[in-house]
């Protein structure tokens, strides 16, 4: 764990975003490019947004949900229905140079903050709109992470090959959106420094989803597969699942025929790699009902942590399987740093590094409005318009 470093020089220091979203694909967005940077104002209604209330885990009165995803912004409360208020946030979206928002579509157009209305004021602003599922005749679903995880296929992928379907352990499309719709900003920013020209970008969870599906979407649309629950083998690759050993499981993979040979000779079963039945991948997947016994022969003749150090020295990938504060205990053995704290606020390092322009860590998830003040006064409107 490490004190965090108070930087000046990263990737967009000088950039304003108005940060309109909430929960999770928007939020975790907008902190990835406050801390590359970006002066972000996360705006928030009067009940503050919803993940300050998902609880617990908790530390002290604060949910842990929200404190993962808003370090490095600043907060103000606006009521969008009333007049004052409003004007707040028509200044702030002329004077922003990034406004993301995942209401519903349409949802903003009656307070003059949908995209037309934000060009208006500033020309060149980078408008992003987030939404479950477009803005077409998707428009009205509510966006989820879990319905999109059912409807795109991904629960249908996930759990045992004779049981039933489940979500993944974390809202995966909404921080995958997130991370789409952070490309998407920079992508425009460069853009528009080019240009000078703004633009609309619009991301949505299903089109995340099916993206992120990668080879599984592949196989439907481009090999007429529909792929389905395997449990946890993988669909082209064998071995690369958890097998068990003398004690305990343990990861093991073999991604080409190099690293098969590897695994072969180092379960002392060498000759098995040269059987035309497991030499190459397609063949190793075409007979891994064969190929199986034979493995696990081997390693139940070891503890899962005596193969471990034996596999791994001899270059094979292959892991325990950790709970989240092993993940944790590993990454900081192995000198990732991965916890940084600010202001006694422990969250989790941003993973990109940089070497020129560090990634700040200036301040912790901001209580509700607590730079409420401070940002009208920036925007020129005078106390008697602050909330106390």
């Amino acid at each position: 764990m490490v004190a965090a470093p108070n930087t000046s020089s990263a990737p967009l220091t000088g950039t304003v975003v108005a940060d309109f979203s909430r929960v999770l694909a928007g939020p975790y967005c907008t902190m990835l490019l406050a801390d590359l940077g970006a002066d972000v104002i996360k705006v928030e209604s009067a009940a503050g947004d919803d993940t300050r209330h998902w609880v617990p885990p908790r530390r002290g009165a604060d949910s842990t949900y929200y404190l993962a995803i808003n370090r490095n912004k600043r907060s103000i409360v606006l009521d969008l229905g009333d007049a004052v208020d409003l004007d707040v946030a028509h200044r702030l979206t002329a004077r922003a140079d990034v406004m993301i928002q995942n209401f519903k579509p349409g949802g903003l157009d009656k307070f003059g903050l949908d995209y037309g209305s934000v060009r208006a004021r500033r020309p060149d602003s980078i408008y992003c709109s987030i939404s479950g599922f477009g803005v077409d005749k998707g428009a009205s679903l509510p966006g989820y992470d879990l319905l999109v995880q059912a409807v795109s296929g991904l629960m249908s992928l996930t759990g045992s090959r004779d049981g039933p379907p489940y979500r993944a352990g974390i809202s995966v499309f909404d921080v995958m959106t997130g991370l789409q719709s952070a490309i998407g900003i920079l992508a425009a920013l460069h853009h528009r420094d080019a240009t000078g020209e703004g633009q609309h970008i619009e991301t949505n969870l299903l089109m995340t989803a099916l993206s992120s599906l990668v080879n599984q979407t592949s196989a439907y649309v481009a090999g007429d597969v529909v792929p389905t629950r395997m449990g946890n083998a993988h669909l082209s690759l064998f071995p690369y699942e958890p097998l068990p050993t003398g004690d305990g499981e343990l990861i093991v993979i073999a991604g080409n025929d190099g690293q098969f040979r590897k695994l072969a000779a180092a379960l002392g079963i060498g000759e098995v790699a040269a059987d035309e039945r497991f030499a190459t991948v397609g063949a190793r997947n075409d007979n891994r009902d064969l190929l199986r016994p034979i493995l696990l022969e081997r390693l139940a003749t070891k503890s899962a942590h005596e193969w471990f150090e034996t596999l791994s020295a001899a270059g094979i990938p292959c892991g325990p399987i950790n709970d989240v504060r092993g993940g944790v205990e590993l990454a900081t053995e192995l000198g990732l740093e991965p916890v940084v704290v600010i202001d006694g606020v422990p969250t989790v390092r941003n993973p990109i590094g940089f070497s020129a322009t560090p990634v700040r860590y200036d301040r912790p998830p901001p209580r509700l409005d607590q730079h409420g003040k401070e940002i009208r006064r920036e925007l020129g409107i005078g106390q008697e318009a602050a909330h106390d």
